[in-house]
């Protein structure tokens, strides 16, 4: 029996769920034809693939050697269908992009602007997720392209750097509108913050910035959102630590610069190494690049 697409996606599906009812549910099929399938599958490769004996259906050592082939050529054969239906002119196209959290605040709406408004015709499908989930998700195939920070990245992760990005101290406006003189890092202990949440790889900036200096601030509130830490900061005391390119589009924000300073970061560009480029991930790389310089960011 000749194999079929389907004879893969179904080995997928079922390896993935680990029983073949909820893979079948899934994959909107009966148990009992999907298990045929499977069965038809083993035949023509003629191998067993699937170990059914256990409570969970594991693939036998022959059926993880074939699924890391099926996957590959499942993610090559959806990269060609992509390509046949990409278009030069960028009448039309798609690009799946992911950023880390603290982009969504100051640079994701004025992209899909310039985006849009350039090039109407293309969607974009937009995921905010951690550095090591954009990677993965680079390596499956499921993201065309990723914004976070410079490496250590996963094996087959290229990277292009974008620009560097500084964080301050943030309060509420000042009465007088003068720029707050700096602050030692030792001074903060007189501050209850408000602070990213330990999710974020902001606050993992952040605190070992404090543990470099030895400082111990009194966090009043930690928060899974920006909007929330700017929305806290402006009605309360407290202070918190934002990337200044937020404090920049926040009239109502003061930032503080700390003595010695947080350290940098060098904000880039990722995808899949050797992966097919489509006309749309080509034409944001390159309005990526445009935007930052045209917005003053620093050069990486």
């Amino acid at each position: 029996m000749a194999l079929e697409l389907r004879h893969l996606r179904y080995l997928l599906a079922v390896a993935e769920h680990g029983n073949f009812t909820r893979a079948a549910e899934e994959l909107h099929i009966s148990q009992p034809t999907l298990s045929q399938q499977i069965r038809q599958l083993e035949r023509t490769v003629g191998v067993q693939l699937l170990d059914r004996t256990g409570r969970t259906v594991r693939p036998t050592d022959a059926g993880a050697a074939y699924l890391h082939y099926a996957r590959r050529a499942l993610r090559d054969l959806a990269a060609a269908e992509r390509a046949l239906h990409d278009v030069q002119d960028l009448s039309r196209g798609h690009l799946r992009l992911a950023l880390t959290p603290t982009f969504t605040a100051y640079l994701v709406g004025p992209l899909t602007a310039e985006l849009h408004g350039r090039h109407p015709g293309i969607t974009l499908e937009i995921r905010e997720m951690t550095q090591d989930r954009i990677e993965s998700a680079l390596l499956s195939d499921d993201l065309d392209l990723g914004i976070a920070f410079d490496g250590p990245h996963l094996p087959g992760i290229a990277q292009a750097a974008l620009f560097t990005e500084t964080l301050s101290l943030v309060t509420g406006p000042r009465p007088d509108a003068r720029p707050a003189a700096p602050l030692s890092v030792h001074e903060l202990t007189d501050y209850h913050l408000a602070l990213l949440s330990g999710d974020f790889a902001t606050r993992s900036h952040i605190d070992a910035y404090f543990d470099r200096h030895r400082v111990s601030p009194r966090i009043a509130v930690e928060a899974n959102s920006i909007q929330a830490l700017t929305e806290i900061v402006q009605r309360t005391p407290m202070a918190t630590v934002l990337p200044d390119a937020v404090t920049h589009d926040h009239p109502h924000l003061a930032p503080v610069p700390l003595e010695p300073a947080l350290p940098a970061r060098t904000v880039a560009l990722l995808r899949r190494e050797n992966a097919y480029q489509s006309a749309a991930a080509r034409t944001f790389t390159r309005l990526t690049e445009d935007l930052v310089r045209a917005r003053g960011y620093a050069p990486a």
